[in-house]
């Protein structure tokens, strides 16, 4: 029988024991430090306002309360071309107008990524033009789409407060001010249900312009949705915008949230900005 001394004896004992005694501190310390779910749901509750809104206990509030649902722009890119509504839109008086180039359908200069992008082009009207007329150039008109479908579960929303809650969803749209043609501009925002094709709710503008007047401002556009019933999951926004060959317009920030606001609530409560 092989006899130890003492001083081995402590040593080996104390080694297991401290790797025990790391291993017990590594547990104890990351349960002390991870929240319990009912902490996370009242801080969504108590941060975003939501008093008396259907809050199940098996959700993931960690997550949830991680994706910031609220207070914030839910559109991918919401700026393609870099521009700001705080800024007025370029003069074109101070730029040059290339003329003569053939044209070719195309996206103007921007980063397009997270939209789905077309053009239309529009067929030329000449039947003004007199007979004797030569035509040395003609401008040519189409119409500019941009898409994008906002997914509410992959924000952070979730099934009972879309479905009874109902929050508010607030839609804003800039675009420039022309004297291009009466009409240049629409807006198509879709609600829809959970398969991505029921039409629960929708609004379209389609303005006239004046065109008396130009001051190169951005063209506000705003709307919101509310006590749109249950069903929605899924927000499409559409922006169209005509341009011309010779003349491009731009476009500038555009803009869902969903608001803390519920459907038919008191007036205490403000949109959010």
């Amino acid at each position: 029988m092989k006899c130890l001394h003492y001083s081995q004896l402590w040593s080996k004992i104390s080694g297991e024991m401290l790797v025990h005694l790391l291993f017990c501190v590594g547990v104890i310390s990351l349960f002390l430090s991870a929240k319990p779910i009912s902490d996370w749901k009242e801080k969504c509750e108590r941060e975003w306002g939501l008093r008396g809104a259907p809050m199940p206990d098996n959700l993931d509030w960690e997550s949830v309360y991680g994706a910031q649902p609220f207070q914030r722009n839910l559109l991918k890119n919401y700026s393609p071309h870099g521009l700001s509504k705080d800024r007025s839109p370029p003069n074109p008086k101070h730029e040059k107008v290339q003329m003569g180039r053939p044209f070719e359908p195309q996206v103007t200069a921007g980063d397009f990524s997270g939209w789905n992008t077309s053009n239309e082009v529009l067929p030329d009207d000449m039947s003004e033009v007199p007979e004797d007329v030569v035509i040395c150039a003609w401008p040519t008109f189409y119409w500019f789409t941009m898409e994008q479908i906002v997914d509410l579960k992959v924000e952070g929303f979730w099934d009972e407060l879309l479905d009874e809650f109902q929050p508010e969803i607030v839609v804003k749209d800039w675009y420039e001010e022309s004297r291009l043609d009466s009409h240049i501009y629409e807006l198509h925002v879709k609600l829809l249900g959970a398969h991505n094709s029921t039409v629960i709710s929708e609004y379209s503008l389609q303005p006239t312009e004046n065109l008396k007047s130009q001051s190169y401002t951005w063209k506000e556009v705003s709307y919101v949705f509310s006590g749109y019933g249950p069903g929605v999951r899924y927000v499409h926004f559409k922006h169209r915008l005509k341009n011309m060959h010779m003349n491009g317009m731009r476009r500038c920030q555009r803009f869902v949230e969903l608001s803390r606001k519920q459907k038919e609530s008191p007036l205490t409560q403000r949109l959010l900005q």
